[in-house]
């Protein structure tokens, strides 16, 4: 019997220390997060971070709690449901960190009868941080725990027509009545090492604007590439001006270099340019969470504002909308009649 398990980052159980801390070190102890070596990793951030992150990072997830809960969670429970509606056999939800766990979601469909996963890790563009560390830990648990049962993971779908699609008519309705100046697409910052270690040729990736829009099989795993055609597939499809539009990264964490540009230093840099009205859209997310909800609804907002911009509008992520869903359930039915 077939079966589908959707996978997305995960959250703290309440917006508290006590709650953020234990997510948080999971989350960041995780290898494919801070890719050092584990004592100095252990430093960083059980020495270090853990020491005073979880009470500012609970202050920010206060901000954007909901009531029925964590809106990562709230919403990914809704998106699940929404699949479910449309297809027949059974959808599970995990997350990475936190629960329920993926080793929960396997055990809940296996417990359905199924002995055949399609795993959709929520995240549009490939990543070491993000799908790589979920199938990573997906198969060791198949390996260990349950050796009957076949699982294929879905590959990064940034470029899929169902996804742009949905996107981008999001994108449009929420726009719509704003006449903005500039959209700006923020995806969430890697280090710049991830991006080459990521590169399967070992010599392609440059970071450099020639190497992501050269053809090259390195592309399969390169997450600028990626979020870059995620970008100009959307603006060609909703016809955007050169100009009009621009990409950026966010969530930097550390000393090491990033992605560039940074999304908080550009957006303080927009009024400067005559940028006074601005929509951003956070296309690495399929739904909204703190990095879309406090980081740039809430945090960028008001320093645009305090830079001299005028109009601020941030673009909520997929969610449950209607299009998204049916792109799931698209790419479901693909593989479950294949």
């Amino acid at each position: 019997m077939q079966g589908i398990l959707l996978v997305n980052l995960g959250s703290p159980k309440s917006p508290t220390a006590k709650d953020v801390k234990p997510y948080l070190d999971e989350f960041l102890m995780d290898e494919r997060v801070i890719d050092v070596p584990y004592l100095l990793r252990a430093f960083l951030v059980r020495g270090i971070i853990l020491n005073t992150r979880p009470k500012k990072s609970a202050e920010a997830y206060k901000k954007i709690w909901w009531p029925e809960g964590s809106p990562l969670i709230v919403i990914s429970e809704r998106q699940q449901k929404k699949v479910q509606e449309l297809i027949d056999i059974p959808v599970a939800l995990a997350m990475r960190y936190g629960e329920p766990s993926i080793k929960t979601g396997i055990e809940e469909l296996k417990a359905k009868g199924v002995s055949d996963i399609l795993m959709i890790p929520l995240y549009p563009q490939f990543a070491m941080a993000t799908t790589e560390t979920i199938d990573v830990l997906a198969k060791n648990l198949i390996k260990k725990h349950f050796p009957e049962i076949k699982l294929t993971s879905l590959p990064a779908f940034y470029n899929k027509p169902e996804y742009i699609e949905a996107l981008a008519e999001s994108i449009k309705s929420h726009l719509e009545g704003f006449d903005y100046d500039h959209l700006l697409f923020s995806y969430h910052g890697v280090p710049e090492r991830h991006i080459k270690k990521s590169d399967i040729t070992k010599s392609h990736c440059q970071i450099n604007n020639k190497c992501c829009v050269t053809n090259s099989k390195a592309h399969e795993f390169c997450y600028r590439h990626q979020c870059l055609e995620t970008t100009r597939q959307v603006v060609e499809k909703l016809n955007i001006p050169e100009g009009k539009y621009s990409s950026s990264f966010q969530s930097k964490l550390g000393p090491d270099k990033w992605l560039q540009p940074p999304t908080d230093d550009t957006v303080n840099e927009f009024p400067t340019q005559g940028i006074k009205k601005l929509a951003v859209v956070t296309p690495a997310f399929v739904a909204d969470c703190i990095e879309t909800l406090e980081e740039i609804g809430l945090e960028a907002h008001h320093e645009f504002i305090n830079h001299g911009g005028e109009e601020f509008r941030t673009i909520p992520c997929l969610n449950d909308d209607d299009l998204w869903i049916n792109a799931l359930v698209t790419w479901i039915k693909e593989w479950k009649n294949n």
